[in-house]
């Protein structure tokens, strides 16, 4: 069974989710035959690294709040996160377009890697305070995670994966995806949201019931039935 997830690297309920999605399938039973696929998804396609404003400021600007209401709203999700292990600083973190990190990520999967580049990518930006628009540090994270550093800097310098990138957009909209994370189970469910734990584990209970082959519950072949061009007639009791 295919669980896609749509999510960007500065979303913090994106990471959030992850790690609670990541929780409920450690306990699902049938999770050796679950594939988890990460789709590309652009909160701000315009965004552009503003130097000397953090994110605090950002915040407050965009939702009209007070710079002590958004330092409160980020305290609030680091206290989230904290809880489920991640260490966030979104006081220090670079607002950046992360288009080539999700053309890095296309890349990744390409060598079996993507699993491992996606969570790199948000280390990088929620507890290392990274600037994921920056090519060269891109460049070190793929080497990292175990792939080609000279392969990655020729990616990043072209325009490879872009098409994928775009793909990934153009499918959250066609099935209207408004914000990630977005969870889509078996191409039928769908989880809106870093929802709880036991939410994603009864969306995987539910989409795999319904993917998984029929169990035939009558052991016995004491029943009429018609085949390849054939009849078998029971015999009598």
């Amino acid at each position: 069974m295919k669980v896609e997830i749509w999510s960007d690297f500065m979303c913090p309920f994106c990471y959030i989710g992850k790690r609670r999605f990541e929780a409920a399938l450690s306990h699902f039973p049938q999770k050796e035959k679950v594939e988890v696929v990460y789709r590309s998804f652009e909160l701000d396609p315009n965004a552009a690294y503003e130097p000397g404003v953090s994110m605090t400021e950002l915040l407050a600007r965009k939702y009209g709040m007070s710079v002590e209401q958004a330092k409160a709203s980020n305290d609030n999700i680091t206290q989230q996160a904290a809880q489920l292990g991640l260490t966030y600083h979104l006081d220090k973190v670079i607002p950046a377009n992360t288009f080539d990190a999700h053309r890095l990520v296309h890349y990744a999967s390409q060598h079996g890697k993507m699993k491992e580049m996606t969570e790199r990518l948000f280390v990088a930006y929620f507890t290392e305070a990274n600037n994921l628009a920056d090519k060269e540090l891109l460049a070190d994270l793929a080497e990292e995670t175990g792939l080609s550093r000279d392969e990655a800097v020729s990616v990043l310098n072209g325009d490879q994966y872009s098409s994928e990138v775009r793909a990934d957009e153009m499918a959250a909209q066609r099935i209207g995806v408004r914000g990630v994370p977005f969870f889509v189970l078996g191409g039928k469910y769908a989880v809106s949201g870093a929802q709880p734990e036991e939410v994603f584990m009864d969306a995987l209970q539910k989409a795999y019931s319904e993917e998984s082959p029929l169990i035939l519950v009558n052991e016995d072949d004491n029943a009429g039935a018609c085949g390849d061009g054939s009849c078998d007639i029971p015999s009598k009791p």
